[in-house]
């Protein structure tokens, strides 16, 4: 340990393979899913965060070496932090590109953004030699973004909240879609449709956000229901 924590070339060596593994590992679960940051993306991401905190420890160490005369006569002063700060404010900027804002007025790209910070942080934590932080953060960052998210999913799908898009025949079809959701007792809170929705049948479609009763909770009924409406071409429960 005593190698590894010091400035050498085993160090350096060894602190970015740990931070491309890391990136590595946590892209991996990104791009089984398909999404726009994936395995690629953040294993760089992690590299070149390592490699920012590790050129930060050599112009320290240089500065108190080799350059200590040059340093001195101009007055020279460094703060490696800086190096940190910045790799974390170019992360928001490639962060904030991954999330758009889909139909149906849902949000995505959320998860992708915060594993790349996440990812950035743990790849300066490498590049730090912090080796008993990593560990341990990449279990925690691989259990929140990939076995959590069936469990926060069957939660959402479980809570008496639900919001659903519909797309059907006529806009006087509204009627019969709420005389079905409060026939099991649901509580409509809003009807949005959505006016900038265009389909070539001139069918219309809406966002009903409502409270399903606490007899009839399930969300799977209420969606069969309406959908075995004539009316209804189309409908699916909005996760967000």
């Amino acid at each position: 340990m005593e190698t590894l924590n010091s400035f050498n070339l085993v160090s350096v060596a060894v602190r970015l393979l740990l931070a491309m593994v890391s990136g590595g590992l946590i892209g991996y679960g990104r791009s089984r899913k398909e999404r726009s940051a994936g395995f690629r993306t953040y294993m760089l991401i992690s590299i070149g965060a390592a490699l920012t905190i590790l050129i930060s420890i050599y112009e320290n160490d240089m500065l108190n070496s080799l350059w200590s005369e040059l340093a001195a006569s101009g007055n020279a002063k460094f703060d490696g932090t800086r190096f940190a700060a910045q790799v974390l404010a170019g992360i928001g900027f490639l962060a904030a590109g991954t999330i758009v804002a889909s139909r149906h007025q849902q949000i995505t790209g959320l998860t992708s953004a915060i594993g790349l910070f996440a990812t950035a942080v743990l790849g300066i934590a490498c590049g730090a030699g912090f080796y008993i932080c990593v560990i341990p953060s990449i279990f925690l960052i691989i259990f929140s973004m990939e076995v959590l998210q069936p469990m926060e999913v069957a939660y959402k799908r479980r809570h008496r909240n639900i919001t659903i898009t519909v797309r059907f025949k006529a806009s006087e079809n509204i009627e019969d879609i709420k005389r079905v959701i409060e026939a099991q007792g649901a509580q409509i809170f809003d009807i949005d449709i959505e006016t900038d929705e265009k389909y070539e049948d001139n069918s219309v479609s809406a966002i009903f956000s409502m409270k399903l009763s606490k007899e009839q909770s399930s969300h799977s009924e209420m969606i069969s229901s309406i959908a075995e409406l004539p009316c209804v071409l189309a409908l699916h429960e909005l996760i967000s």
